[in-house]
């Protein structure tokens, strides 16, 4: 063995006969630590020291999961800072129009006129001005329902949205009240979740899917080819709800 191979092994003796753990020796001696596995394994520990090794140990462990999750917040907060440079301001109008058909696509109704329902109140606030940047709706002509549990306070959640949306308490209709229920809920919809409708707004949504099909136009021959291919999938047959007393009688 080299003398300073010997040099670093006497080193990390006496350090480890001061009780140090294999980790601190390592910050004082550059060597893997396979080598000091081998160097070590021999060297006895006295109890203080296996008390003091034993009981940073237990600490470390139960920090663990506390580090663990803010080097991951840290990660997510490092990504959201990035991708948020990466959207230049002012964006075009017509990433703004897409932007909303999108959301409207995912959650607005499909069946009647526009009308948008959820308990975001970024996502609410910015369709309500969607509505009147894209086609001149004003908020003050929004027709509004609530849906809310029933601990909560009716009247100020409706207060809240009118302030965020300067949508008329009055365009206010009567708030769907769920029942008591002893589950746990694991997320809190501090405001209720909210409808928004647009009066006589059929050919509005209409036309925004009108947006959303022409984006969608260069998918369409793959989805129709998937489609014919797997068409089977359309012949099953409905389910027929059956009524137990129907049964029994």
């Amino acid at each position: 063995m080299k003398k300073a191979s010997i040099d670093l092994k006497n080193k990390a003796i006496r350090l480890r006969k001061k009780g140090l753990s294999y980790r601190e020796i390592k910050k004082e001696v550059s060597i893997s630590k396979s080598s000091l596995s081998l160097w070590l394994k021999d060297i006895p520990l006295k109890e203080k020291h296996r008390k003091r090794l034993y009981t940073k140990q237990i600490h470390s462990l139960s920090l663990g999961s506390r580090s663990q999750k803010e080097r991951r917040l840290k990660e997510i907060e490092e990504i959201i800072k990035i991708s948020k440079n990466e959207i230049v301001f002012p964006i075009s109008k017509e990433t703004h129009r897409l932007f909303g058909a999108a959301l409207y696509w995912g959650e607005g109704t499909k069946d009647r006129g526009l009308e948008i329902t959820n308990s975001d109140p970024y996502l609410i606030l910015f369709m309500v001005n969607w509505f009147k940047d894209i086609f001149k709706i004003n908020p003050n002509t929004l027709k509004v329902n609530l849906n809310i549990y029933s601990q909560q306070n009716e009247n100020d959640l409706k207060r809240f949205w009118s302030d965020l949306c300067k949508i008329p308490l009055e365009n206010f209709g009567k708030s769907f009240i769920k029942p008591a229920n002893k589950s746990y809920k694991k997320n809190n919809l501090y405001y209720g979740t909210i409808k928004i409708r647009v009066p006589k707004s059929t050919d509005l949504r209409i036309k925004v899917f009108g947006w959303i099909q022409k984006i969608l136009e260069s998918i369409n021959p793959e989805i129709e080819k998937v489609q014919k291919r797997w068409g089977h999938l359309k012949k099953v047959k409905r389910s027929v709800n059956i009524r137990t007393d129907a049964l029994i009688a």
